[in-house]
């Protein structure tokens, strides 16, 4: 296993908390980080059908079975076992005792937020950064991340990625799906995933989306909370204040993984990477999703939001610091063009005091530079202008 930037504060968590539970999409990671992590706990697979029986016909005499504690992957397989470890924790409430994992983001955190609250620390894993694949597998040229993703399986097997991405939706679609929820006509989901990935970075019309899909509004809303539940999209929330400017506040749709989004829009190799309509909104995928990976790892809030006016000036990313906000721009160009800089600029003349630090131009090329108050940064160096900023 390649060093995860989560795995000290893994363990920093389960010094602190009787519980740890560890979320994130299938196949970020979860299971080996935790294995790793706590070698000397046993393992328990809520998968498998045996094992989960026990824990769902005699939660009480599962839990028994491990008195000092267990690694119980899954745990959304058996969502109602939260409340019997809650008594189990309150009578031993031994640090690091239980170390839960699960896919599903909101029926996960949702049963562990009233079961154990106070008593379980909180850790999403996503699939690999850019920082911690450097110096284990390639990470340029940037066409090679937008085209094959993040998840550890591809990169560790050296998987072919359309394959690979192909069955991992297949495998979502075949069985997280249907253990969400009936949704019915399988195909018309499909369609709907893939009109998702062609709306990446843009903002979020779902009345449009479902319409050209053919499914009603109602619709298209509940399958977009099960991309979301699923840790397949997320959406970015505008940032807005008081100001005489209109400001756009829907929001804007990306993918967690941003090799996902390409393999939906039948993007087959790097060099479609290159050409493509959407690669400018990949790219923009690729850059939140780090940031988003950068604070998640590190079990911190991640207060991300975007800027964009009546007028058209945006800002791709603006960051909630603890002495402001700090904007960044995402540009997929490996050459820096003056123009990059107009949405920094038509923000920094609206924002009282200025952004502070100025701001930043994350893209796609490999000099680092400073114009006027902006700092201009490849991808590679995001992960130590996030440092400086979080201090």
């Amino acid at each position: 296993m390649i060093p995860r930037t989560a795995l000290p504060i893994l363990r920093s968590l389960a010094a602190d908390y009787p519980v740890v539970t560890v979320t994130g999409p299938r196949q970020s990671g979860k299971t080996t980080l935790c294995r790793v992590a706590f070698a000397d706990k046993p393992y328990v697979n809520l998968e498998q059908p045996d094992v989960r029986s026990f824990a769902q016909d005699d939660p009480r005499g599962f839990l028994r079975a491990y008195p000092d504690g267990a690694i119980l992957d899954e745990i959304q397989r058996v969502p109602e076992l939260s409340s019997y470890l809650q008594v189990v924790v309150d009578e031993r409430p031994e640090p690091g005792r239980y170390i839960l994992t699960g896919s599903e983001q909101f029926e996960v955190l949702n049963r562990v937020g009233q079961s154990l609250a106070g008593r379980t620390g909180i850790l999403r894993l996503l699939p690999f950064s850019i920082e911690e694949m450097t110096g284990h597998f390639p990470t340029r040229p940037v066409e090679r991340l937008l085209f094959g993703g993040f998840y550890p399986r591809i990169h560790d097997r050296g998987l072919d990625p359309t394959r690979a991405l192909g069955d991992y939706f297949a495998t979502y679609v075949q069985r997280d799906l249907r253990a969400l929820v009936n949704v019915g006509d399988l195909s018309a989901f499909e369609k709907f995933v893939r009109l998702t990935a062609g709306r990446c970075g843009q903002i979020l019309n779902l009345s449009a989306l479902g319409a050209e899909a053919g499914v009603s509004h109602t619709t298209a809303r509940n399958w977009l909370s099960l991309l979301e539940a699923s840790y397949i999209v997320f959406q970015l929330p505008p940032y807005f204040w008081n100001t005489s400017k209109r400001l756009i506040k829907s929001p804007k749709l990306y993918f967690y993984d941003v090799g996902l989004a390409a393999y939906l829009l039948g993007i087959q190799n790097e060099s479609h990477v290159l050409s493509h309509p959407l690669r400018g909104a990949l790219f923009e995928t690729l850059v939140i999703g780090e940031v988003l990976k950068w604070f998640w790892h590190r079990a911190r809030r991640a207060g991300l939001h975007f800027y964009r006016d009546s007028e058209g000036n945006e800002v791709d990313l603006l960051l909630e610091m603890g002495n402001g906000v700090y904007p960044i721009e995402v540009k997929a160009g490996e050459t820096v063009n003056r123009d990059f800089f107009n949405g920094l600029k038509a923000y920094a003349r609206l924002y009282d005091p200025p952004p502070p630090n100025g701001g930043a131009l994350i893209y796609a090329g490999d000099a680092v530079q400073r114009r006027h108050d902006t700092e201009v940064l490849p991808i590679a160096e995001l992960p130590r202008l996030l440092r400086a900023l979080a201090g």
